[in-house]
């Protein structure tokens, strides 16, 4: 009698097994997006944060949802993918929000302000200092919801051709750089150069500009800019820890099943993570390469930081002012800022400070 039980029960599961698998495949509808990235596939670290949430999303929905990435360029300009996710065109967008600071300079919070955050302060901010909320209100304005997917960590200076000494050598300097940093510079006497990255080089080379800069060593060795300026310059105080976003049509995301959401969005933070670390270790071999190969490593002088530092709270003050939108995020992020720079001056910056210029210890014979 209880075996005929257990065949009857066991039965019945092996049919409602079979009844469900129709039931989940209906519940993972297939969907298929394109993703517009602002970068070229030779810089496959900054790139490849795009990639990366297309394969985890692949793989966490069985290959119900997939994401198709294309280069800057392929489907719309690097520039433009903003205006391509606003409008439809695309699903969804790979890039770094300081690209559209003409637009609003309010875009440049999502990504990196000058003598801002860096990496783990960015995180922090948007995680659980509110930045994200207040980015998503910001954002909802172009038809957009954005999430983090990526971080480059701080950047470098830039290169030069020639060796700078104090404030008067940034005077009629033809410098290759955008966005909030290029507006700063140009209060200094520095005459600001929209280039794209394939043009830096020649550029250099001929003397048509005097600097520019990139990304990192990792990146900029790819370019060869070390082969046409002697001078390479950090810290780039314009990004801290400039962030790489993922933008997606609102619409689009609206209509994503709920777990789907959950998929993308724990892509997207593991693209976070991913990209930091990559960067982590690729920069400290390419600066050694660079280094090795003859490129004199020149920290910023400090009366040319703090002239930059100057100018860049003027202009912050100035633009909050006059946009509303700017102001709304700006206040909340300049107390945040600065509440995050006490705690991380008692055990971050001790503890950097010291192992950094510490002796290496000596070894027991």
């Amino acid at each position: 009698m209880k075996r005929r039980t257990f065949i009857t029960s066991a039965g019945v599961g092996v049919a409602a097994s079979t009844l469900a698998a129709p039931a989940i495949a209906q519940s993972n509808p297939e969907i298929k997006w394109r993703c517009a990235s602002s970068f070229p596939k030779s810089l496959d670290t900054i790139y490849g944060g795009a990639e990366r949430v297309a394969k985890r999303v692949a793989e966490m929905t069985e290959g119900k949802f997939q994401i198709r990435t294309f280069a800057g360029g392929e489907i719309v300009p690097g520039l433009q993918v903003l205006d391509a996710v606003k409008d439809g065109t695309v699903e969804c967008g790979h890039t770094v929000s300081y690209y559209y600071v003409g637009k609003d300079p309010t875009f440049a919070f999502d990504a990196a302000m000058p003598f801002g955050l860096n990496a783990r302060q960015q995180n922090a901010w948007m995680t659980h200092g509110g930045g994200m909320d207040l980015m998503r209100e910001f954002f909802k304005g172009y038809n957009i919801i954005q999430f983090a997917a990526g971080n480059t960590g701080t950047q470098m200076g830039g290169w030069f051709r020639n060796e700078l000494k104090s404030v008067e050598d940034l005077k009629g300097l033809k410098f290759r750089i955008g966005g909030y940093a290029g507006t700063i510079l140009q209060r200094l006497g520095v005459v600001p150069q929209q280039i794209a990255g394939g043009d830096i080089y020649p550029a250099l080379e001929k003397g048509t500009i005097d600097a520019a800069e990139w990304v990192g060593p990792y990146d900029d060795e790819k370019l060869g800019f070390n082969k046409v300026a002697k001078y390479y310059y950090y810290p780039g105080w314009w990004e801290g820890g400039p962030q790489v976003s993922f933008l997606i049509n609102l619409p689009q995301w609206e209509q994503l099943p709920k777990h789907y959401k959950s998929v993308l969005e724990a892509a997207c933070a593991d693209a976070t993570a991913d990209m930091l670390g990559k960067y982590d270790v690729v920069n400290m071999h390419a600066l050694k390469r660079l280094v090795g190969a003859g490129t004199v490593l020149k920290p910023y002088p400090r009366d040319i930081l703090q002239a930059c530092y100057q100018a860049t709270f003027d202009v912050y003050e100035e633009e909050a002012a006059k946009n509303e939108k700017f102001r709304k995020v700006y206040e909340p992020w300049r107390k945040f800022r600065d509440e995050e720079y006490l705690w991380f001056r008692v055990a971050e910056n001790t503890f950097d400070n010291f192992v950094y210029s510490a002796p290496t210890p000596k070894k027991k014979s």
